[in-house]
């Protein structure tokens, strides 16, 4: 690292209240943290200054006798581009977003695997320009650079997302994405069977043997519905005690049947456990698809609600169907 981009990170590490070897310290955590890699330039877009992770591109910044150009990083063909984006920040034109190419093979011994050539590696590079105060014409000294993987980057947005419709405990997805694919089973016209399950006694489970335990038989449940269903059926987690499985090639007699099924072999699991072990059992609740969203999942929960009611271990169905009725206030003709 040169002085000067000493300085520089010396001066940020004044600013929030660090010394000058704190604030290096705090340059290599977000250097490390990030995984980004920082790059400095000075006026001309010369690399002055590159954080140590440079290195896996296969770049050896220290080895180097002359100063290497930004415009070096890329493949030939895409060298000028970058020089111009850089160029731009560096002469006072800020660009806004991330600026992507493919980066130059710099180990090229090793560019041919196998016979086959390695694939692009793409990156992207964000500039802000370093303006030297004592100059009154502000005009940029640099810019301080962040480059990062873009294939990276996509495997990150993708856990990003799969995070929003994923139950981070039992990996099965949210209840969030079991409403999304209701609501497109219900726009095509519904008619399908859903399955509410939860394990029977729960929260005596949580208040007795801890939320770990708890957590590992929520675990074990979902594992056991994955073993249980069929090809086409959608399972998620709806919340901290429920499951909901929709079953979209079954009649309402064959979703029956299926769910007690679940019901008896899960009982007979839990009677087959050692005796200090938690006896469990399951209920489940059927309804069909139809209305709204949140009357398919309000059925089929009153149908869970009436089989634990019964004393569990037992599948139900509420029956109830909405029908087209007088407008508020009015009683039905005959009522």
């Amino acid at each position: 690292m040169t002085n000067l981009s000493l300085d520089r990170w010396g001066t940020v590490g004044m600013k929030i209240g660090l010394s000058d070897v704190e604030g290096r310290v705090l340059h290599g955590l977000i250097e490390e943290s990030s995984g980004d890699i920082v790059i400095r330039l000075d006026r001309r877009g010369f690399i002055i200054h590159a954080s140590g992770n440079i290195a896996e591109l296969g770049f050896d910044f220290g080895a180097t006798l002359l100063l290497p150009h930004i415009t070096d990083l890329a493949e030939t063909d895409h060298a000028a581009a970058l020089g111009e984006h850089v160029g731009a920040v560096l002469a006072g034109q800020p660009r806004s977003g991330w600026f992507e190419f493919p980066m130059a093979a710099f180990n090229a011994g090793e560019e041919v695997i196998g016979y086959l050539p390695q694939p692009r590696r793409w990156f992207a590079i964000s500039l802000r320009p370093m303006h030297d105060t004592s100059d009154p014409a502000g005009t940029p000294d640099g810019a301080l650079c962040l480059m990062r993987s873009v294939q990276r980057l996509r495997v990150l947005e993708g856990e990003l997302y799969n995070r929003a419709v994923t139950d981070p405990l039992t990996g099965l997805a949210n209840r969030q994405a079991f409403c999304a694919s209701l609501r497109r089973h219900l726009a095509g016209g519904g008619g399908q069977m859903i399955a509410v399950f939860a394990v029977d006694g729960m929260r005596a489970l949580l208040l007795r043997y801890g939320q770990r335990t708890a957590d590992e038989v929520l675990w074990g449940f979902a594992k056991f519905l994955e073993t249980m269903a069929l090809p086409d059926h959608e399972l998620a987690q709806l919340d901290g005690e429920r499951f909901g499985v929709l079953l979209p090639a079954m009649s309402q007699r064959a979703a029956r049947e299926w769910a007690d099924d679940v019901v008896a072999t899960f009982s007979a699991l839990g009677a087959s456990a050692s005796a200090k072990s938690p006896q469990l059992t399951a209920s489940a609740g059927l309804a069909r698809v139809e209305c709204t969203v949140d009357w398919t999942l309000r059925e089929a929960e009153l149908g869970l609600v009436l089989a634990r009611a019964g004393g569990g271990k037992q599948v139900a169905v509420a029956g109830h169907r909405r029908v087209a009725g007088p407008p508020a206030g009015l009683a039905p003709i005959g009522g």
